[in-house]
């Protein structure tokens, strides 16, 4: 049978993999000159190969380590990726919560009652909460927020501004009082209610295209910067820009999956789909990047920043580079900071690492100077994780079509576990309704 693919992010290539190990070889089609979607590569001409955003991965995201290490049988995961336990640190140090090498939920126990930073009270009702939520099995009410599930137990303001909102922003990319508490609750049960090791902060050493994906494409029939405009969906096959094809799975933003959709033979048969793909806003994340002018070392290879805007302090997550003279800073729920004066911005985001890691107990040395930046706002980074938002299951009242993307019903929020997850499953789907 011939296989489509549209779209060679983490989902697309995902379906192209689990089609190739079904015994196809499937046609991918890619707007973009390179893999991975929007956890790609860029080649920067001062600071070399860097990523369009810093991406942190956990223990939790089995298929994806999974697939890293299919790909990859000659290197050692340690050349891959920085794996470390779970270690939730601030510049300063003032604050701290690490897991030991403790059986679950031994580890998780151990980690909220020894957390430095937190006062007696904090660390009970951080446990209380923990333990409740575990024995609800990790449901929170309907529609309901992660800052009115924090409401419920009774969370203090110095453990949301500490743990529990710096979490909720890095994991949903959505403001506590907007974000949905079930995908919350979903992120925190993967990774403290199994394996210890599901718990694990994983930090890629290479660029995210190198990870796999490019690996990925090298077995596929790649059909680079071919932006798709028509796809119609027929009984007996799918025409994809004219060209006929089997089936095809749809792995591309929804905004994108409407526009293309809207070519079909037959609208009236997903009008509620298309609703579906209308409903999604979006949010933008930022990531700066620091070229130093001599190596520096961060206490940790990844820290907590402390955010005040008055003062431009804007960083949240600050990720040592594999190359010693090089910082990536994070800014989940961005503003469009390239409309900002970039010298100043860059000068008080760096003040912002030179001030908190400075207080640090291992830093040894102040901040460098700077040499050379780079900042890429990704504007549509992920959707809105909202309460009540319907997603799109990855089958479709077409046999020959399927969907995939984290934006489909993956149960997870907009994270690259569930871009993989859902692009095997979109596979999956189409076999299961035209091979067997």
């Amino acid at each position: 049978m011939k296989f489509a693919v549209i779209g060679a992010g983490w989902a697309g290539l995902a379906a192209a993999q689990s089609l190739k190990e079904a015994g196809f070889t499937p046609t991918v089609f890619e707007a973009a000159p390179l893999s991975g979607g929007r956890a790609r590569r860029v080649d920067d001409t001062k600071m070399g190969a860097i990523d369009n955003g810093q991406h942190l991965l956990i223990g939790a995201y089995t298929e994806t380590l999974k697939l890293i290490a299919k790909l990859n049988p000659h290197r050692h995961a340690d050349s891959l990726m920085l794996r470390m336990p779970l270690r939730l640190e601030n510049g300063s140090g003032s604050f701290c919560l690490h897991a030991p090498r403790l059986p679950s939920p031994l580890h998780a126990l151990f980690a909220l009652i020894s957390a430095k930073g937190l006062n007696l009270s904090d660390r009970w009702h951080a446990l209380h909460m923990m333990t409740r939520c575990r024995l609800n099995k990790w449901r929170g009410t309907e529609n309901q927020t992660v800052e009115q599930l924090l409401d419920c137990f009774h969370q203090s303001s110095r453990l949301r501004l500490l743990l529990w909102h710096p979490l909720c922003l890095a994991t949903l990319n959505t403001p506590p009082a907007q974000a949905c508490a079930q995908l919350f609750l979903n992120v925190l049960r993967d990774a403290l209610n199994a394996l210890s090791s599901h718990s694990d902060l994983i930090v890629p050493r290479v660029d995210l295209t190198a990870l796999w994906p490019e690996i990925a494409a090298q077995n596929m029939q790649m059909r680079y910067r071919h932006i798709v405009r028509e796809v119609l969906v027929e009984e007996d096959h799918i025409a994809i820009d004219a060209e006929r094809f089997d089936a095809c799975i749809m792995a591309v933003p929804p905004y994108a999956a409407a526009r293309i959709l809207l070519s079909t033979t037959h609208p009236e048969q997903f009008n509620d789909l298309q609703s579906q793909l209308h409903a999604f806003t979006y949010r933008p994340i930022a990531t700066l990047m620091l070229q130093l002018e001599q190596d520096w070392h961060l206490p940790q290879p990844l820290m907590m920043l402390e955010e005040n805007s008055i003062s431009g302090h804007f960083g949240q997550w600050v990720f040592a580079r594999k190359e010693k003279n090089q910082l990536t800073i994070v800014i989940s729920d961005a503003e469009d900071f390239l409309k900002h004066e970039r010298s100043t911005f860059v000068s008080n985001i760096a003040e912002q690492i030179r001030q908190q890691v400075s207080q640090h107990p291992k830093c040894l040395s102040p901040l460098p100077q700077i040499l050379s930046h780079r900042l890429i706002v990704e504007k549509r980074a992920t959707f809105s994780a909202v309460p009540g938002l319907r997603r799109p299951d990855n089958k479709t009242v077409w046999p020959r079509l399927t969907l995939a993307g984290d934006w489909t019903d993956t149960g997870y929020p907009a994270v690259l576990e569930g871009a993989v997850r859902s692009g095997q499953r979109a596979a999956q789907v189409l076999l299961k309704q035209l091979v067997t």
